[in-house]
């Protein structure tokens, strides 16, 4: 560990856009590391792009068969088969609190491909996301290796207001996804995480382009703002409504499901004001979660909310659609909401709640066939492991 001491010090004192060059030296003395290639998952969650001082110069790889899509939906080191005797390359995930980043892929000597080599390096991994994570304050370099093409402003406004795309703790594990990534409007999803409570916010934004997107970061920025004042959830949502009616008058409004989970209890407080809908599976068996429907946010003056409760079990898996998913319809008109969604969910039980989103909005996809999507689609899915 003291290795892993002197990388992390290297990290921490190094210039933001020179991380992955400090990590490569360090990794170098350290372990005789002859090359190392930082790539980041991109906003579409289909590639790996190489973090470089000039974008789109290296071509790149897809996340669902290459070597470093395989470590990254593993979470866990992957080491190729010997294409040159006596060196190994390993791809390795680089994720921070369950949120997923990129791979870092290191070719060393095959001697010190050794499993305790390995645990440690994995650790310089988790130390370089952090520092990315703060780097980004400073440089560009990191955003830019995210986007296979150029996002449009609304899309650029939307992904800066999001907390990341998943997270984890011992009680919970939660994933998130958008589509289409490089044109959203005015879907969005929050969360916060304290030491008892976790607080879900999906948003669906009404109109388009940029009309929805400064919608979206005014109801998003209200909700933080009486989150972080110490309200409880209906006043939360009482007060963005308060917020979007006094910008808007009523023209505009946008739909909110408000959730905060009791980590240590399970128990869920809501408040349904607006489109998103919540599924539950529970075992084998998937069924919808409804709530008092109330009023959009900002729909008209002092709208009262009230919050309902329920409690999950562990074992749980909560599944948040916006409207985008559930009134997604079929060549033959069939909604997707009403059956192909709770098969979808089914289909999917095995894989890990990060990657439940994507693979729901694939299916999505699918059963729309040939036809393009007309409005955002958001998945939010939820994981309920309880606190032991």
């Amino acid at each position: 560990m003291d290795r892993f001491a002197a990388v992390e010090r290297a990290l921490r004192k190094a210039a933001p856009h020179l991380l992955l060059d400090v990590v490569t030296g360090a990794l170098r003395e350290q372990y005789g590391v002859e090359r190392a290639e930082l790539r980041l998952a991109d906003y579409g969650l289909t590639t790996l792009q190489r973090v470089e001082d000039v974008p789109f110069t290296t071509e790149p790889v897809s996340l669902r068969d290459s070597p470093q899509g395989r470590a990254f939906g593993a979470q866990e080191p992957y080491v190729e088969p010997k294409a040159v005797q006596g060196t190994a390359t390993v791809h390795m995930p680089v994720t921070v609190r369950g949120d997923r980043m990129g791979v870092l892929t290191v070719t060393l000597p095959e001697e010190h491909c050794t499993a305790a080599h390995l645990a440690e390096m994995q650790h310089i991994c988790e130390a370089l996301g952090h520092e990315i994570m703060v780097a980004e304050r400073d440089t560009d370099l990191y955003v830019l290796a995210r986007r296979a093409t150029r996002l449009t402003l609304a899309a650029e406004m939307q992904w800066h207001l999001l907390p990341g795309r998943s997270v984890s703790r011992p009680e919970f594990s939660l994933g998130a996804h958008l589509e289409p990534a490089y044109a959203i409007y005015g879907d969005n999803f929050d969360w916060s995480v304290s030491a008892h409570h976790l607080t879900l916010t999906v948003t669906n934004g009404m109109g388009q382009g940029m009309e929805a997107a400064l919608l979206t970061n005014l109801v998003v920025n209200a909700l933080r703002n009486a989150r972080r004042a110490g309200l409880e959830l209906a006043d939360q949502a009482r007060l963005a409504d308060q917020a979007v009616y006094a910008q808007y008058r009523g023209e505009l409004h946008a739909s909110v499901l408000l959730l905060r989970v009791d980590l240590g209890t399970g128990e869920i407080d809501a408040v349904d004001a607006g489109s998103p809908r919540m599924w539950r599976l529970r075992g084998r068996s998937v069924e919808t979660v409804d709530f008092d429907a109330q009023l959009p946010l900002g729909m008209f003056e002092e709208t009262a909310y009230v919050a309902e409760r329920l409690r999950l079990e562990p074992g749980d898996r909560v599944l948040v659609g916006s409207d985008g998913v559930f009134d997604g319809v079929s060549r033959t008109g069939e909604r997707y909401g009403e059956r192909a969604l709770a098969r979808s969910m089914s289909a999917h039980r095995l894989l890990p709640a990060p990657q439940v989103p994507q693979a729901v909005l694939r299916d999505l996809g699918e059963y729309r066939g040939s036809r393009p999507l007309d409005d955002d689609a958001l998945v939010v899915c939820l994981d309920w492991f309880g606190r032991q």
